[in-house]
């Protein structure tokens, strides 16, 4: 038996007694930690895949140290220039030894309950403008433009105004 556990921002394939180097967990050494982001379990060849995660599936570990990685080295050289950086990193680390993985009991994700739809009123149908617009100013076609939504009537002139308008 064998899952696909998120832990800590990654994913692993852990199995049962199998000791992982995960990013730092919260926790004392010798605590027990439950994981319960399970994407995949495999029971002797019965596969689930969750949908992201499989419900009711969890993962308990122990934790058995806290630790250090390898020192990575990060260097940076831009040649020609004169740039050089040099930067070293070790990363904070947890061992864990997986205990057990349950195909049940572990947390259940409540489901969403569905809200009902609102329904989207109809839109009101626009009036036919029955004003004579080759009457009015370019001020007052703008503030006719603006009311009505015409994106652009800024920099309209007032012959493209009035065909927007009466588009």
């Amino acid at each position: 038996m064998y899952a696909i556990v998120e832990m800590a921002g990654q994913q692993f394939k852990v199995a049962k007694d199998q000791k992982v180097y995960v990013h730092r967990l919260q926790g004392e050494v010798g605590s027990k930690v439950t994981f319960d982001n399970v994407l995949l379990l495999d029971n002797n060849g019965n596969v689930t895949i969750g949908a992201p995660a499989v419900e009711g599936a969890s993962v308990t570990a122990q934790i058995l140290s806290h630790l250090k990685g390898d020192k990575v080295i990060v260097f940076k050289k831009k040649r020609r220039k004169g740039y050089i950086k040099k930067n070293g990193h070790r990363q904070y680390l947890s061992e864990i030894q997986i205990e057990s993985i349950a195909a049940t009991g572990g947390k259940k994700s409540a489901k969403k309950a569905s809200a009902p739809k609102k329904e989207v009123a109809p839109k009101a149908e626009v009036k036919e403008a029955t004003t004579d617009y080759s009457s009015m100013t370019v001020a007052e076609l703008k503030a006719a433009a603006k009311e009505v939504g015409i994106k652009g009537y800024t920099s309209l002139k007032k012959a493209e105004l009035i065909e927007a308008l009466t588009k």
